[in-house]
């Protein structure tokens, strides 16, 4: 099995499986994947708030987080199911950024209007995702009854 880094290093997008429920809602562990892209060459394009990327932790493992935030220090990243912020985290740790996702063999790309929508609005109800989702938890055990 080819190393996940070495591939994105040398230009390649990589398909994975998500781990984890870091990224709920947008993704399920056993149901979604996701493309990941080498990350964008100086000059063309910079990472920005929303931006799915894969960074690696100091000295640790492989994360999928949303940049939350860009800042003169470095990247704020959270996962979609998180309140809490991780950063500043160096470019140099970031390993490549999400340019699409399969559910159920369907492929979305993230410059979809209705991926762009979500993505917006979510990055941007970080401090509501917790009440959100008591009140989520809640309808869903009085549904189930």
């Amino acid at each position: 099995m080819q190393d996940i880094e070495t591939l994105l290093s040398d230009g390649y997008a990589i398909q994975i499986e998500p781990k984890g429920y870091s990224m709920y809602p947008l993704f399920v562990p056993g149901r979604d994947e996701v493309i990941i892209s080498p990350l964008p060459e100086a000059g063309k394009r910079k990472l920005k708030r929303g931006d799915v990327v894969l960074y690696r932790r100091e000295g640790s493992i492989l994360v999928l987080h949303r940049i939350w935030k860009v800042g003169a220090d470095g990247f704020y990243l959270v996962g979609d199911n998180q309140s809490k912020v991780e950063g500043p985290l160096a470019y140099r740790q970031m390993r490549g950024i999400m340019t699409a996702f399969i559910r159920k063999g369907k492929k979305t790309a993230v410059t979809h209007p209705a991926y762009a929508l979500y993505s917006f609005v979510w990055v941007r109800a970080l401090r509501f995702r917790e009440p959100i989702g008591k009140i989520a938890h809640k309808i869903k055990v009085w549904i189930k009854g």
